[in-house]
């Protein structure tokens, strides 16, 4: 039997060419039909699959998964089971919507009722995430970062290059797509003034990133090596970790980000799981020096998923601002996983880890305003003759991700955020 990443594979699902959802994508993501209770589906063209139905009705008999664990409001339960049933899940969904299988194909009134088109439906979170961690991997990024705000010369910290940094965010803030994000306030100081101000943020920011989502768990005390952290990754999610750059710059020494960062985040709602994306795989930069045993690997873990990320002004159209790929990160998601656990952290189903901003060796390719305007000397215009130096109310941030090895192109949906005022 072909494998389910087999770029031959065709569906009996009508599937348009340029559809981010192939049959060697598949998907899954966390749905609602209005009036019914949220159900599990993977994504097929236009189509979501509810796996649910399928499940009801006999299409998943070998006794592997819980009784109704597709009929639930996140994906938790699911990814509880490991990553060997979920993608035994993922294989049997592949066969079933293959052109030659006849089984589902074959049952029309089963068919019909199991698929859903997806604009009739509302697409949620898909996990309850119960921790969420914002890594800071992007070499380019943190340089940027550093040349701005320290001494160019000395632009990445001492420990930049030995370890994946990361913080930890606020996983109650995560929104799906399609959700509004009110502009934060909090205190900022100006240059020149003595003492801080309050109000909204005037400069508030998108940052380009991935997610990776973990399925299993591992006890406290125990930790995941980067052999074995692709058995927890079960797939990403496209994110876009809003940051309030002028409350973060005057609150972020000594601890870091906090009301600049945890307000809101954003994230799309269908998880292309690791196992779709290893046809993309490929190396990543030479780490130098040479990382320390724990965090040394085998093989090529960088994804090579090109990214873009729109601005569209309320009534306007659609400015690209930026194109990157997160083939740049430096560091790669087994490094993360295997830091984060390292010192005994224990991981959960449906926890949600952010690559940090990914940003590319040229100005086109960074992945934040900050960047991309540096520092807001240099304002970028739209199509409308307006400018932006960071994200004005109303606008609309638009991120895509698409991966394509000239056999097969998969994506990852849209991430669709509106910046609304902040409260009086």
């Amino acid at each position: 039997m072909l494998p389910s990443n087999d770029p031959s594979l065709i569906s009996w699902v009508t599937v348009d060419s340029n559809s981010d959802f192939p049959i060697q994508n598949l998907p899954f993501g966390v749905f609602r039909k209005q009036g019914k209770k949220p159900r599990v589906g993977v994504a097929i063209g236009d189509f979501v699959l509810d796996l649910a139905r399928l499940q009801s009705n006999g299409l998943f008999i070998d006794g592997r998964l819980e009784e109704k664990v597709f009929r639930k409001s996140s994906m938790n339960a699911f990814l509880a089971l490991g990553k060997e049933k979920c993608r035994w899940v993922r294989e049997r969904v592949s066969v079933l919507l293959r052109v030659e299988n006849k089984e589902l194909q074959g049952n029309t009134i089963l068919a019909d009722k199991a698929l859903v088109p997806q604009k009739d439906v509302e697409m949620l979170l898909p996990v309850k995430a119960q921790d969420y961690t914002d890594f800071y991997s992007s070499i380019e990024h943190a340089t940027n970062v550093g040349m701005m705000f320290r001494d160019p010369e000395n632009a990445l910290l001492p420990n930049w290059k030995h370890m994946p940094v990361a913080y930890h965010g606020r996983a109650s803030s995560i929104i799906v797509s399609g959700t509004d994000v009110k502009r934060p306030k909090g205190q900022y100081k100006n240059p020149g003034d003595d003492l801080p101000s309050f109000g909204a943020s005037k400069r508030l920011d998108f940052e380009l990133e991935m997610a990776f989502i973990t399925c299993g768990q591992t006890k406290l005390g125990d930790s995941i090596s980067t052999r074995e952290a692709e058995d927890y990754i079960f797939g990403f999610t496209l994110f876009n970790d809003w940051s309030a750059r002028d409350i973060q710059a005057w609150e972020y020494v000594p601890l870091g980000p906090f009301l600049g960062k945890n307000f809101g985040s954003s994230m799309s709602p269908w998880v292309v799981t690791m196992d779709a994306l290893i046809p993309f795989t490929t190396h990543g930069p030479i780490q130098e020096p040479k990382v320390l045993p724990y965090l040394s690997y085998e093989g090529a873990w960088n994804f090579d998923v090109r990214l873009d990320v729109i601005i569209k002004p309320e009534g306007g159209e659609e400015n690209l601002v930026t194109r990157s790929n997160f083939k740049h990160m430096y560091w790669n998601v087994l490094q993360q996983l295997a830091h984060h656990t390292v010192n005994g952290c224990n991981i959960n189903e449906g926890d949600i880890y952010a690559s940090g901003t990914i940003s590319g060796p040229t100005s086109d390719t960074y992945g934040s305003m900050l960047e991309l305007s540096w520092k807001g000397t240099k304002p970028i215009t739209l199509s409308d003759g307006s400018s932006r130096s960071f994200i004005n109310d109303h606008d609309t941030v638009i991120m895509r991700g698409v991966a394509n090895n000239g056999n097969v192109s998969l994506g990852f949906g849209e991430l669709t955020t509106k910046v609304i005022p902040a409260d009086e």
